[in-house]
């Protein structure tokens, strides 16, 4: 299938969480967010969204893996937010167990997918994030599986 896209822009760390939280709403176990951009850019914060859109507690701190790898959170389903900066090839991350998390149980968010776009599953929802000024940003959500079409196609009416 042909990837698609749609692409919107916050202008707050709230906004983003926003449409983190509009993204987590519709994820189901197995389901795949790989999430690309500069340092600072946002990821995190739209990772927090998806957190609450999966029902796991607001009073919660989310916070990037950078030094663990992987943080697991409960809620509707489990979390799994991965950061693979500080890795320095795929053989890094496959020795670290992480590939088990992109085919196992539960929501998958990976920061810094883009550094090896070829161990993503084809179901993976792509967010790249750009920064426009100190709070503004430029978020495109993609995507090519039956799934994340429709689920693209739904957080763009919602956004309109």
């Amino acid at each position: 299938m042909k990837e698609e896209s749609f692409t919107c822009r916050t202008s707050s760390g709230e906004e983003t969480i926003n449409l983190g939280l509009r993204l987590g709403t519709l994820l189901n176990e197995g389901d795949i967010v790989a999430l690309a951009g500069d340092l600072g850019s946002g990821k995190t914060w739209f990772t927090k969204g998806v957190a609450l859109g999966l029902e796991i507690s607001a009073d919660t701190v989310i916070t990037s893996p950078s030094f663990s790898l992987m943080n697991e959170y409960q809620g509707r389903y489990a979390l799994f937010h991965i950061d693979v900066y500080r890795l320095e090839n795929v053989s890094d991350f496959l020795d670290a167990g992480l590939d088990e998390y992109l085919y196992g149980n539960g929501i998958t968010v990976m920061e810094w997918a883009d550094r090896w776009p070829e161990i993503l599953p084809g179901r993976s929802i792509k967010v790249q994030f750009l920064i426009l000024d100190e709070y503004s940003r430029e978020i495109t959500l993609s995507g090519c599986h039956p799934k994340a079409l429709r689920i693209l196609k739904q957080i763009s009416e919602e956004v309109e």
